[in-house]
């Protein structure tokens, strides 16, 4: 059993492959949701309640699972996480990506993946199954709100689960 699961921690605590993953390849507005640090701090915040981030994976991939991961309570300065998200979505966008982001503002709606809810008293890491059979290579999270922080959200990573497309 030890052995087990020092091997599944040794897998990034998932032992699920991460496509959004910067070591393999990936484009994100951000770097920081793309590395494996999780520390206090180390996250990407933004202003307010809500707002979105848009990843270009290696390659065409079939989603299967989403990954969330905040601080624990206990790692956190203030011992809460208010600045976690709370709702978010996961959406799948055939085109309109470049380096700089989605290309305007109207694009594309994209094909929503699944709407999940980021449980504050849960694990700090938080996969979510997704029912899709469809490949893509541009996935867009959009979270809808936090746990109550006025100023700012915080995401520290997240992650993209799923098959290579078959070419």
């Amino acid at each position: 059993i030890v052995k087990n699961a020092l091997k599944l921690y040794s897998q990034d605590q998932t032992g699920l492959f991460d496509y959004a993953l910067e070591s393999a390849g990936e484009q994100a507005t951000t770097s920081f949701l793309a590395q494996p640090d999780v520390h206090p701090g180390n996250c990407w915040a933004f202003k307010g309640s809500s707002g979105y981030l848009v990843i270009q994976l290696t390659m065409h991939v079939v989603p299967t699972a989403f990954t969330l991961q905040h601080i624990a309570k206990s790692m956190s300065p203030s011992g809460d996480i208010s600045s976690a998200p709370r709702h978010y979505r996961v959406y799948g966008v055939k085109r309109g990506f470049t380096p700089q982001g989605l290309e305007n503002e109207l694009q594309e709606e994209g094909k929503l993946l699944g709407q999940y809810t980021y449980k504050d008293d849960g694990e700090t890491l938080q996969t979510n199954p997704v029912e899709n059979h469809q490949a893509f290579r541009i996935i867009e999270l959009r979270v809808l709100s936090n746990w109550g922080h006025p100023e700012y959200t915080c995401l520290y990573r997240f992650r993209v689960h799923g098959d290579p497309a078959s070419q």
